[in-house]
């Protein structure tokens, strides 16, 4: 038992040391530094800049986390505050339902629905003519894939709180509403940081059905209805058919590499958070 203890305590650590070693053919030729700030991407004339996937990938991250933030917060206080105990009990099985569904059946649907929509209604109320393949709809997609995740997570964190503290509250004359946003918030913002955090890292490393709906289109997207081509769409797009060209291979696993990196800092960074908002309440 201890041993697979170790051992999956330092698997992270077997996963960054292997795609390190992967791509330091490609390191030992180019300064870091210039792989990640360019933005020229010509594998076949020796040029690796991963700038506009690594922009692409933040451009999608955010702005599904912006749509599924609000909606899963919200959610998380109706069901846990105001709604009866049995609508909770019916939507546990839809959340896990809609977590489990795979996530190449959402690609589809946002092909189907969310590209068209963009193309033909959204875009145009902007004066803009799009496919509707774009920054935007890989954000919305990649939003309802997160927010079983998050959703799960916050509920959680909101049942966790003492039932006393909303008592307390209320007979001091507090209504309602002020209860939820002055204590019950309050007392779970770790939980909720570390949901929305967990959430990012998630979203981040999401890969087919962004893919689908993206455009993969390999430069800097200046804005949401523009094409992007995040990280984990280049890797899946490319590794297999390129494993014949060594720089293009190491090339991807160091995409892997910057990917697996922004992972575990998110992680990191929430866990931190955590920690020190625990301390100072």
């Amino acid at each position: 038992m201890i041993l697979t203890l170790v051992f999956v305590i330092l698997m992270p650590f077997f996963l960054g040391v292997g795609l390190y070693l992967k791509s330091s053919m490609l390191l030992g030729q180019e300064s870091l530094w210039d792989l990640l700030f360019s933005s020229e991407w010509k594998p076949l004339s020796g040029k690796f800049g991963f700038l506009s996937f690594i922009i692409s990938s933040t451009w999608v991250t955010l702005l599904a986390l912006l749509i599924a933030g609000p909606i899963c917060l919200l959610t998380a206080i109706h069901l846990t505050q105001y709604a009866r105990s049995y609508v909770l009990r019916l939507m546990h099985p839809v959340i896990d339902i809609l977590a489990g569904i795979p996530s190449v059946i959402y690609g589809v649907w946002g092909i189907l629905v969310i590209v068209p929509f963009i193309s033909r209604y959204l875009a145009p109320v902007f004066g803009v003519e799009v496919s509707g393949y774009s920054i935007l709809a890989g954000a919305v997609v990649l939003a309802v894939m997160i927010i079983p995740f998050i959703l799960n997570i916050l509920i959680e964190v909101f049942n966790t709180i003492p039932d006393e503290l909303s008592e307390a509250s209320l007979s001091l004359g507090a209504s309602k509403w002020q209860t939820v946003k002055r204590v019950l918030v309050k007392k779970a913002f770790p939980g909720i940081v570390s949901a929305f955090g967990l959430g990012l890292s998630r979203a981040f490393g999401e890969t087919i059905a962004v893919l689908m709906v993206v455009g993969n289109v390999a430069k800097i997207p200046e804005g949401v209805f523009q094409p992007g081509y995040p990280l984990p769409a280049l890797i899946a797009n490319n590794y297999g058919e390129m494993l014949s060209i060594p720089m293009y291979d190491s090339a991807l696993m160091l995409a892997a590499f910057v990917l697996f990196a922004v992972v575990l800092f998110f992680n990191l960074i929430s866990r931190l958070t955590i920690i020190r908002l625990e301390k100072h309440q």
